[in-house]
Order: C-alpha cells, then sequence, then structure tokens
C-alpha cells in the first residue's frame, strides 16, 4: 500500500513537470512556429518531466520522503526510461528529421534514419575508449555502461557553461567593464552613419541617371552579343558616361560600411543604457553582485588547479566541511551533522533551481538564435538531447554536494561508476573555459574601445 502511495506521488510529480515542459514548448520555444510534429513535443516533455524528477528524487533523500524501496525503484526507473531517450529515440528522431528534409532521400528516410543513428552509437560508445570509464563488469548495454558516456558529454557541456558563466557573470554586472560612453560619441557616430547613407542615395542616383541616360540612347537595345561584347560592355564605357560596375562596387563598400556604423551605434545606445541603470539602486546591487562573483572566479579557477595538480577529489561534502572549519576554529559546541543536513537541503535546491532556470534561458536564446522553420524540429531535439545529459550529469556532480549518509540509494543505482573522474575532468573543462572566455573578453573589451576611435 505504500509503494502505491509513493509511485502516486512521484507519477503526479511528473505530470505537472511534463505540464510545464509542454507549456514551455507552446509559449517560448515554438510561439513564433506552427507545430506539425507533437512527437517532438512529447519527447521535449517527457525528457523534462524525467530530468526534474531525478532532482526531486535528491530533495526526496535529503527529507526522507517516501520508503528507501520505493525511492530506489523510482531512480532505476527513472534513470532507465531517461537513458532509453537519449541514447535510443532522440538521436534516431534527430536523424529521422534530417533525413527528411533532403527531398532525395524522402521515400526511403526510415532506412536512413537507422544508419544515421547506428552511426551515432558507434561513436557514441567509441567515446568510452580514452575515459577510464569502463568496467568489464557490466553488459553492453547497462546502466553504468550507458550513463558513464552519457555523463562525459553532459560534464563537458556543464563545465564549459560553468567557466564562461564565472567569467562572463562578473564582467557583465561590473559597471568596472563599462565603457565610458557620452552623447558626444553617439552624434558622432550617428553623423557619420548618416554621410555614408547620402554618399549611397548619391552614388545609386547616378546609377539609375546613368541607366536612364543609356536607355534613351538605345545603348540597351544595341548591346553587343558574345562573349567579346560583354568584356567591351564591361572595360569600356561611352564618352560622357557612367562607370556602372565601378560606382556599384562602391555602392556595395559603402553598405557594408553603413551595417557596421549601425550596428556601432546600436552598442554604444546599449553601453549608455547599462551606465544609467548601473547608478540605480537595482544596478548598484547587481555591481556588488558582480564583485563578489569575481572572487569565486579566482578562487574556482584556484581550486581548479590545485585539484588538477595534485589529483584532489573533496571525500567531504563542502557544507559539511565549511562547518567543521568554523566550529573548530571558534571552538563552540555545534550538531554538524543537523545542521549541515538542513544547510545541504537548501544548498541542493538552489543548485537545482538555478541549473533549471539557467538551463531554459540559454536553450531559449540558443532556439531563437539558430532555429528556422524547417530546422526548427531538429533543433528541439538537439535541446531535449543537451538537457538531458546536463541533468543526468548534474546529479553525478550533485552527489557530492550531499552528506555521506544520503548518498547510498544513489551510488547504488548509478553503479560501479569512477565519480573521482568525472569530477576532475569538470575541472579541467572548467579551467580552459575560464581561461579562454577571460581572453576572449579581454580581446573584446580591449578591441570595442579602438573600433569606435577609427575615424
Amino acid at each position: 500500500m505504500s509503494f502505491l502511495i509513493d509511485s502516486s506521488i512521484v507519477v503526479t510529480s511528473q505530470v505537472l513537470f511534463f505540464g510545464f515542459g509542454w507549456l514551455f514548448f507552446m509559449r517560448q520555444l515554438f510561439k513564433d512556429y506552427e507545430v506539425r510534429q507533437y512527437v517532438v513535443q512529447v519527447i521535449f516533455s517527457v525528457t523534462f518531466a524525467f530530468s526534474c524528477t531525478m532532482f526531486e528524487l535528491i530533495i526526496f533523500e535529503i527529507l526522507g520522503v517516501l520508503n528507501s524501496s520505493s525511492r530506489y525503484f523510482h531512480w532505476k526507473m527513472n534513470l532507465c526510461v531517461i537513458l532509453l531517450i537519449l541514447v535510443f529515440m532522440v538521436p534516431f528522431y534527430i536523424g529521422y528529421f534530417i533525413v527528411s528534409n533532403i527531398r532525395l532521400l524522402h521515400r526511403q528516410r526510415v532506412l536512413f534514419s537507422c544508419g544515421l543513428w547506428l552511426t551515432f552509437m558507434y561513436f557514441f560508445w567509441k567515446l568510452g575508449d580514452p575515459f577510464p570509464i569502463l568496467s568489464p563488469k557490466h553488459g553492453i548495454l547497462s546502466i553504468e555502461q550507458l550513463i558513464s558516456r552519457v555523463g562525459v558529454i553532459g560534464v563537458t557541456l556543464m563545465a564549459l557553461l560553468s567557466g564562461f558563466g564565472a567569467v562572463n557573470c562578473p564582467y557583465t554586472y561590473m559597471s568596472y567593464f563599462l565603457r565610458n560612453v557620452t552623447d558626444t560619441d553617439i552624434l558622432a557616430l550617428e553623423r557619420r552613419l548618416l554621410q555614408t547613407m547620402d554618399m549611397i542615395i548619391s552614388k545609386k542616383k547616378r546609377i539609375a541617371t546613368a541607366r536612364r541616360n543609356m536607355f534613351q540612347r538605345g545603348d540597351v537595345n544595341n548591346k553587343p552579343s558574345g562573349f567579346w561584347g560583354m568584356i567591351k560592355s564591361v572595360t569600356t564605357s561611352a564618352p560622357g558616361s557612367e562607370n556602372l560596375t565601378l560606382i556599384q562596387q562602391e555602392v556595395d563598400a559603402l553598405e557594408e560600411l553603413s551595417r557596421q556604423l549601425f550596428l556601432e551605434t546600436v552598442d554604444l545606445y546599449a553601453t549608455k543604457e547599462r551606465i544609467e541603470y548601473s547608478k540605480t539602486f537595482k544596478g548598484r546591487y547587481f555591481n556588488v553582485l558582480g564583485y563578489f562573483f569575481s572572487v569565486y572566479c579566482v578562487w574556482k579557477i584556484f581550486m581548479a588547479t590545485i585539484n588538477i595538480v595534485f589529483d584532489r577529489v573533496g571525500k567531504t561534502d563542502p557544507v559539511t566541511r565549511g562547518i567543521e572549519i568554523t566550529v573548530n576554529y571558534l571552538g563552540i559546541q555545534f550538531d554538524v551533522k543537523f545542521w549541515s543536513q538542513h544547510i545541504s537541503f537548501i544548498l541542493v535546491g538552489i543548485i537545482i533551481v538555478t541549473s533549471i532556470r539557467g538551463l531554459l534561458i540559454t536553450l531559449t536564446k540558443f532556439f531563437y538564435a539558430i532555429s528556422s522553420s524547417k530546422s526548427s524540429n531538429v533543433i528541439v531535439l538537439l535541446l531535449a538531447q543537451i538537457m538531458g545529459m546536463y541533468f543526468v550529469s548534474s546529479v553525478l556532480l550533485i552527489r557530492m554536494s550531499m552528506p555521506p549518509e544520503y548518498r547510498t540509494i544513489i551510488t547504488e543505482v548509478l553503479g560501479e561508476l569512477q565519480f573521482n573522474f568525472y569530477h576532475r575532468w569538470f575541472d579541467v573543462i572548467f579551467l580552459v573555459s575560464a581561461l579562454s572566455s577571460i581572453l576572449f573578453l579581454y580581446l573584446a573589451h580591449k578591441q570595442a574601445p579602438e573600433k569606435h576611435m577609427t575615424p
């Protein structure tokens, strides 16, 4: 009876997660497109529902909700379903919709889709060769073999996003990195843009006048035919007429310059708005937050370097370790186990909420940037694949933030994985991503003032 009650709680939450994923799909991703393939919408919503269920089960582990046998069963079932979706279903439908957009392969699309899926499986399986994630104790299609490879891809993605976010967040929030933009700078750039537009209009008028004169003289009807006639018409011009080819090249160059000037003008207006926003109470709050994140970024890069150099992986969760250091330093009586449980619950909850929110915002921006009416189905399936792998790898990494007594079922379900490898791999990719982001933002910030100073 208790198992049925526990299952009803989990299934009800999955239905709610599925509904939220369905609404997000309709209201955010596909609000500008007509939904033609409901299978894409179902796959995306199911992936989102089971991904959120894993985070829900983590919270249930900390709070002790449901029986341990029920939690173990739903952990096992949830991982089997999410792996089935990520390894078999989503890659097949991605190949299916790619082939469907090619007319020559339309009749044999199922066959070619199977071929693309087999190609994916080959490279997916070969992914495990360079990494110490294989275990001869388990079968070919066991959970351990599949989740180990999904974890490598997901942890790599998480580390890339975390490294860039740790650097880009303080760069975006802090007013220190804002360029000094005045109304004089904007007016000067707008004046250059207007002058360029006037030159384009003037040259287009010359082209139109020259073509009208050629038509009135009958040059259009008496054009020499053949290859040599075409060469002669390009290289020579009638007395008193314009060289239309040369003028058109000048117009093309000026139009490209006008586009660049327009984008620079928009960038200056956006920078000016950010300067004005930074003077408000909310802007000052984000500025202080930016300094906090800059310190966190430096600390994270330093710790990642230490972990890589000394091959170190923490055995105690950060909350418990931090409380123990504080209690020993202050010399006070404190129930470390009790408070570490509650603080770990709050910390894990914050990590889960921010992870889901941040990933959904990133997916929405990415979809709007590259989607079209023909590629939208494929892109949504790719986003579902990324989302599922991201959340599965989050479970592997969040496990270390939990006290040891709450890791038991998660460790049993995930199997004999090399958890230390994933944490070291995350540190390596995070460090590379953060340092690359620092270099990229430094060059972009240094080049921006020079670009606006060019006459």
